[in-house]
C-alpha cells in the first residue's frame, strides 16, 4: 500500500485525481492519509465527498509518506508545502505553476536531487493527445523544419493566486513542448484583456496570445516550410488530467520520471522573462537554469 497526501487542495486537480482513486480500482494500492488547505473550506469539501482526513498542517506526516500530491493554486507556496516532505524515496506531484520564482525552482530541485526524491507535474496541457501529436510532427520534421507556429491558452490574469503566473504556465510548456525547450527569449505586450508574446528561437519565432475572455479555447498551430499542422482542443473531452495522475502513480511505483530536473523547471525561467517583459516593454533574455 503506497501512502500520499494532498497539500493545498483549493484546485479542481485535487478532486479529479480524488475521483481516480475512488472510482478506478488501479488505484486501490493508494491511501490517501489526509487533504491540506489554508482554505478550510476546501479541504472540508473534500473530506465530505471522499471521506478523506483533513490535516492540521502541511507539514503533517512528514518522513511518513510515499507520495505528496502538491496542488496549491498559489505557485508561491509550492516550495514551503515541499521541504517538510522532501525524505529519501518520495514521489512528489507539483501543480502549475512549478514555483514562482527562479530561486524557489532551483531549491526545490536541488532538494529533491540531494534526497532522491522524484518529479513529475506542470501543465498538464503537455500530455494532451492532440498537442502530443503535434510535438511528435515537428520532432519528425513533417512537412520540413519549422518555419513558425502559433498557441493560444487563457491566462486569468486577474486572481489573488501571484497574478500573470496563476495559469501562465499552460501556454510556455505547450510552446516548449511542440517547437522546443529552447526558447532564448521572449517579448510581451498587453492589450486590454489580452497578453501577446513572441517566443524567439534560433531560426524562427512563436507568436502567442493570451486570452482572459474566453477560458475555454486552447489552440496550437505548427507552420512547416511545406505545410501548417493545427489542433484546438476542449479540456473537458481530453486525457490529460488522467494521464497526468497516471505520471504519478507509474513513477511511485519505480517508472523513473519523465524529464529532467532542469526541463522540470525552464517554464518558471521563461514566465519570469515574459513578466520583465510586460514589466520593460523589451525583449528579455530567459536565464540559463544553473543548479
Amino acid at each position: 500500500m503506497k501512502k500520499i497526501i494532498f497539500l493545498g487542495c483549493e484546485n479542481s486537480h485535487s478532486a479529479q485525481f480524488l475521483g481516480f482513486i475512488k472510482d478506478n480500482p488501479k488505484y486501490a494500492d493508494l491511501q490517501v492519509l489526509g487533504v491540506y488547505s489554508h482554505d478550510e473550506q476546501a479541504s472540508k469539501k473534500l473530506n465530505e465527498k471522499f471521506g478523506v482526513p483533513v490535516l492540521s498542517d502541511y507539514s503533517d506526516f512528514a518522513g511518513k509518506v510515499d507520495g505528496v500530491i502538491i496542488t496549491a493554486r498559489d505557485g508561491v507556496n509550492h516550495l514551503k508545502y515541499a521541504i517538510p516532505h522532501l525524505h529519501n524515496g518520495v514521489t512528489m506531484f507539483v501543480d502549475k505553476p512549478i514555483t514562482v520564482s527562479q530561486q524557489d525552482a532551483v531549491e526545490l530541485v536541488k532538494l529533491s536531487q540531494q534526497n532522491g526524491v522524484k518529479l513529475c507535474g506542470g501543465s498538464s496541457l503537455r500530455l494532451d493527445k492532440d498537442f502530443l501529436q503535434l510535438s511528435i510532427d515537428s520532432k519528425n520534421g513533417l512537412d520540413g523544419k519549422t518555419v513558425g507556429g502559433y498557441v493560444r491558452c487563457p491566462l486569468l490574469s486577474k486572481n489573488v493566486n501571484s497574478g500573470f503566473f496563476f495559469y501562465a504556465q499552460h501556454l510556455v510548456e505547450v510552446v516548449m513542448n511542440i517547437f522546443g525547450m529552447n526558447p532564448h527569449s521572449v517579448l510581451a505586450n498587453r492589450m486590454e484583456s489580452n497578453v501577446y508574446v513572441t517566443f524567439f528561437y534560433g531560426d524562427f519565432q512563436v507568436a502567442t496570445h493570451y486570452t482572459d475572455d474566453n477560458h475555454s479555447v486552447y489552440y496550437a498551430m505548427r507552420m512547416a516550410e511545406n505545410g501548417v499542422q493545427s489542433k484546438r482542443i476542449v479540456l473537458a473531452e481530453s486525457n490529460c488530467f488522467a494521464d497526468e495522475f497516471d505520471e504519478f502513480y507509474n513513477i511511485l511505483h519505480g517508472k523513473q520520471q519523465p524529464c529532467d530536473v532542469k526541463q522540470f523547471i525552464t517554464p518558471v525561467f521563461v514566465m519570469n522573462a515574459i513578466n520583465r517583459s510586460l514589466n520593460s516593454g523589451k525583449i528579455e533574455k530567459i536565464d540559463s537554469v544553473i543548479l
